[in-house]
């Protein structure tokens, strides 16, 4: 069954980081764009500042991380994502 392009894929592992939240929006046939929303406010403008986290490719069920907003990549794993990004972890991140 393909995922509705509307909604966050049922997979999705992350939940959104305090003061963020995610939507979903179609990029292409089969593939959504995931983005992330930052509601903190800011000095220079009105508007939400957003980014693109990673794809999803509905028709292969497969996460992408993105080259920019108007690319996706390479598939990802998902353990190597973050609650900000698809972009793979080079580095292991230790929190301090």
């Amino acid at each position: 069954m393909t995922q509705p392009l509307n909604e966050l894929p049922t997979d999705f592992p992350h939940e959104p980081p305090q003061g963020f939240t995610y939507y979903v929006k179609e990029h292409k046939t089969n593939v959504v764009g995931i983005w992330i929303r930052n509601h903190a406010r800011y000095s220079y403008t009105n508007e939400p500042i957003v980014s693109i986290w990673g794809f999803y490719n509905t028709k292969k069920q497969c996460y992408i991380a993105p080259i920019n907003y108007k690319r996706p990549g390479k598939p990802v794993d998902l353990s190597n994502t973050t609650a900000y990004s698809a972009m793979p972890l080079l580095k292991s991140y230790v929190e301090q």
